[in-house]
């Protein structure tokens, strides 16, 4: 086998072998330049985007992780498209193929494995683009109440009342309900009283209507509203609606407060009563205490 062994021509043969690739690389030269040229043209029209993105996304999203999260799906996108466009002028199709092919498996990989996490992320990046919430907003959701601290890709913090910190995933947020104390001025507070029976109902109804206008005077397209709601147990209960200014939760508290207080001290000064739960004990079956006769 050795015999057959000639070393110059294998010496001869790997000379030509690289002076085919070397004669490759200069025919592929100028297009391995311009596949430079063209992906280093990306990167810059990548940072220049992602610039101006930002200065866009500032007038709609205060939330700074979302803005980031953005920006760096812009500047992925941009860079893998100057990439495969560098791909296609070194004549790299099946590369191409391949990459495109590797990238949709391991993207389906990675979803499946994360779904959880990807539904927390587009839920906070749908949130960051609702109007409806906001940072500093007072929302009530998911049996939870409280001032909007931050909102990021996995998740919402609200402060409670009691100065307590709450984290709710951005996915309870977008499918539950949420009521939003701060997205409107004013709201109507609804308080629930009751009077006795002896009282003078249209009098009581018109001292407290007057009551709480000069208090929480309406605006033209308001009006406070007095209804008798039903005939309680020691009292003839009724319901007052009223508008005052509202934005969180504290603020209803607050009217509540001042109404209370006003209703009170004008029913004491006309000797209107609001009762206290009253029962009464019948003693109809008489009970002889005393012995009778017979039985001495």
């Amino acid at each position: 086998m050795f015999d057959d062994y000639n070393f110059y021509d294998s010496l001869k043969k790997i000379g030509v072998k690289l002076q085919e690739w070397l004669d490759a690389i200069i025919l592929n030269l100028p297009n391995f330049v311009l596949a430079i040229l063209v992906f280093v043209l990306f990167l810059i029209l990548a940072r220049y985007l992602s610039r101006v993105l930002d200065r866009l996304l500032r007038i709609r999203i205060k939330q700074v992780s979302i803005r980031r999260m953005i920006i760096k799906v812009l500047k992925l996108v941009v860079v893998l498209i100057g990439f495969f466009v560098a791909l296609g002028l070194l004549n790299l199709d099946k590369v191409l193929t391949t990459v495109l092919a590797s990238a949709g498996v391991v993207g389906l990989a990675i979803g499946l494995a994360l779904q959880g996490t990807l539904n927390n992320t587009f839920s906070g990046v749908i949130l960051s683009f609702l109007p409806e919430i906001q940072i500093g907003d007072w929302i009530e959701t998911n049996s939870y109440a409280g001032q909007v601290i931050d909102i990021n890709l996995r998740n919402i913090k609200i402060k409670q009342s009691d100065n307590n910190y709450v984290v709710i995933p951005n996915s309870k947020i977008v499918e539950e309900p949420f009521k939003n104390f701060t997205s409107t001025p004013r709201s109507r507070v609804i308080l629930d009283c009751g009077i006795a029976y002896s009282s003078n109902l249209e009098f009581a109804r018109q001292l407290t209507l007057e009551t709480i206008e000069k208090i929480f005077p309406p605006n033209p397209n308001e009006e406070v509203e007095f209804m008798y709601t039903e005939f309680g147990d020691s009292s003839i209960n009724f319901v007052i609606r009223f508008w005052t200014d509202v934005t969180n939760n504290r603020d209803i508290l607050r009217a509540k407060n001042i109404a209370i207080i006003a209703i009170k001290k004008a029913f004491d000064a006309n000797h209107i009563t609001i009762p206290f739960p009253i029962r009464t004990i019948d003693f109809s079956n008489n009970l002889s205490l005393n012995k009778s006769e017979s039985d001495q």
